[in-house]
């Protein structure tokens, strides 16, 4: 018997029994407030002690709320930050004490005041059948929301808090995704899939059937068949320069125990309403320690990964009256790329290339956002989880998302496992991005003299990993 639905199924028992007791109908269409009523049976629900009542109370709470337009919805997170916040009262009483007489206990008890009580209003909520996945889905509205209202910041840090320790590397389960995998979690895959568009369930095949492909996914036990977060793996014999070559339908599959590389090349968040709740660094570490198990040969462990943010930092950097960045010369290069078909014309390309890979260099050693850390996203969880930046591959994705994102340009993260700490304390503690030295050598100290020829880990049109493998030898793996 599946435990975890033997579990709902009797959960979901309990709720209705409750439900009875209490006589617990659905929201009708009829209800003049139906926000004010939803906060009553929330004080209800709080001020419950009854396990089989709570539950009922929690699951009548949800299902009216998945009856809410959005207008409703808004005002209930709102009558969340304003109703259920902490016992204001109680919290000067104990701040008033701890002044008094700053013992642990007063300690402990102002502490305990100044939590929220929509804290514990949302671990009720969690007690009802499927309580979790209605609260991930109430957390993603709540993202929303809080675009236009910043104040609902408070509720969302109450959501992350929870959500954080629900969501637990010690609760989450490592699955392979595999053809053989149910039908309706590879349906999520190809809808959840991020970074490379999965056209079909061909392509989809393409990438688990082979020998050669690899995808892990977490799941949470009361998630069990929706995927938080996935990674596509491809084993080489070599670091890529560009996804064309991993993907393409008339590849030829090698040997996985031929292999000595792990690509990862896709991860994906698959629940918007978990953004923030960090556990893609789990995940790339526990793949890791399968992956080198079950092929001992696999020493090389790298991401081929894109620069959402290189376009639009290099467009400002172009319009800017001035620009540590980019030279003059720079700047009458890269004009080209306003032309929408420069990566189809050659010549254009070559001269293009090295202010490009020259400024993406800039990108990820120098520029810095308002709070002093780098640009790029994926560059910030990459470099923050102890990777090296190994590699700029120009035109290393062709397709219009990346063209439009980063003109075309990809990059290698490289971790090494014995320096991932020592890279991970450079990037946290002196905001340092560790970079191969051909990298850093795209920034001459002297840019008045700096060297337009491009560097050996950036590579130009055409060019394959072939021409120039990547390293062998050493024990790394990349996230």
């Amino acid at each position: 018997m599946n435990t975890t639905s033997f579990f709902s199924d009797m959960l979901q028992s309990i709720a209705e029994r409750g439900r009875r007791f209490l006589s617990l109908g659905p929201a009708r269409n009829g209800d003049v407030n139906p926000v004010g009523t939803m906060e009553a049976l929330c004080d209800t629900l709080l001020s419950s002690r009854g396990e089989a009542s709570g539950m009922a109370l929690a699951k009548n709470i949800l299902d009216r709320w998945q009856g809410f337009d959005q207008d409703k919805r808004r005002d209930f997170m709102l009558a969340l930050l304003s109703r259920f916040g902490p016992d204001i009262e109680r919290l000067e009483r104990a701040i008033d004490a701890y002044r008094a007489d700053p013992t642990p206990k007063a300690l402990l008890e102002m502490s305990m005041a100044a939590e929220p009580r929509r804290q514990e209003l949302i671990r009720r909520l969690n007690l009802a059948p499927n309580g979790i996945a209605t609260l991930v889905r109430m957390r993603a509205d709540l993202l929303e929301l809080k675009a236009q209202n910043p104040d609902l910041e408070a509720v969302d840090t109450d959501f992350a808090h929870l959500f954080g320790s629900w969501f637990n590397r010690g609760f989450l389960v490592l699955r392979p995704i595999s053809w053989s995998t149910p039908a309706d979690i590879l349906e999520k895959i190809i809808r959840y899939e991020a970074v490379h568009h999965i056209g079909g369930w061909d392509e989809l095949r393409r990438r688990l059937a082979p020998e050669d492909r690899r995808c892990f996914a977490f799941f949470h036990p009361q998630l069990v068949d929706d995927p938080l977060i996935f990674v596509e793996v491809a084993l080489t014999r070599e670091m890529p320069p560009n996804i064309a070559d991993l993907l393409k339908e008339d590849r030829a599959p090698i040997r996985a125990t031929d292999a000595t590389t792990a690509v990862f090349y896709s991860i994906s968040n698959c629940q918007e309403g978990l953004r923030g709740i960090s556990f893609g660094n789990f995940l790339i570490k526990q793949v890791v320690e399968d992956l080198r198990r079950d092929l001992p040969r696999l020493d090389t462990f790298v991401t081929l990964s894109p620069v959402p943010g290189f376009a639009d930092w290099l467009s400002r950097e172009r319009q800017a009256e001035t620009s540590n960045a980019l030279s003059a010369a720079d700047r009458s290069r890269l004009a080209a790329l306003d032309e929408p078909d420069w990566a189809d014309q050659p010549e254009i390309a070559v001269a293009i290339q090295p202010s490009l890979t020259a400024a993406a260099a800039w990108y990820f050693l120098r520029a810095r956002n308002l709070h002093g850390k780098t640009v790029d996203p994926v560059a910030r969880f990459h470099l923050g989880n102890g990777a090296r930046l190994e590699r700029i591959n120009f035109i290393g994705d062709r397709s219009e998302r990346a063209m439009r994102q980063a003109h075309g340009l990809m990059v290698n993260y490289l971790y090494k496992l014995d320096d991932i700490e020592t890279n991970h304390e450079a990037f946290a503690t002196r905001g340092e991005v560790v970079a191969a030295p051909a990298i850093r050598r795209l920034i001459p100290a002297d840019r008045s003299s700096r060297s337009l020829v491009p560097g050996p880990d950036v590579f130009p049109p055409g060019v394959r990993s072939a021409d120039a493998p990547g390293r062998k030898g050493d024990k790394e793996f990349t996230s």
